[in-house]
């Protein structure tokens, strides 16, 4: 295991892949206790290992739905919700 440093805030810690096959249960351990883990195919950062919780901060919007709508600048923009009474089209089946 070769410890990198990619950012200040962030210590990563880099496997090669069959290391990390074989060591799959202390890769995982590491992401849980120090964070993510990348893993090299060829030398070159392949994938990251990251824990779960981790996974979801990541991706979790950062506001809610009704806020990033109320942020919207075509927010006050009057919608037609008219629905038109010319009936259906036809559709040939």
């Amino acid at each position: 295991m070769t410890p990198i440093k990619t950012n200040k805030k962030i210590k990563e810690h880099t496997w090669q892949l069959q290391e990390a096959k074989s060591r799959l249960s202390q890769v995982v351990e590491h992401a849980l206790q120090e964070g993510p883990q990348t893993i090299t195919v060829r030398g070159k950062p392949a994938v990251v290992i990251v824990s779960f919780n981790e996974f979801q901060n990541l991706t979790r919007p950062r506001t809610a739905l009704r806020e990033f709508i109320r942020q919207s600048p075509l927010y006050d923009t009057p919608l037609d919700l008219e629905r038109r009474k010319d009936g259906s089209r036809e559709v040939d089946l």
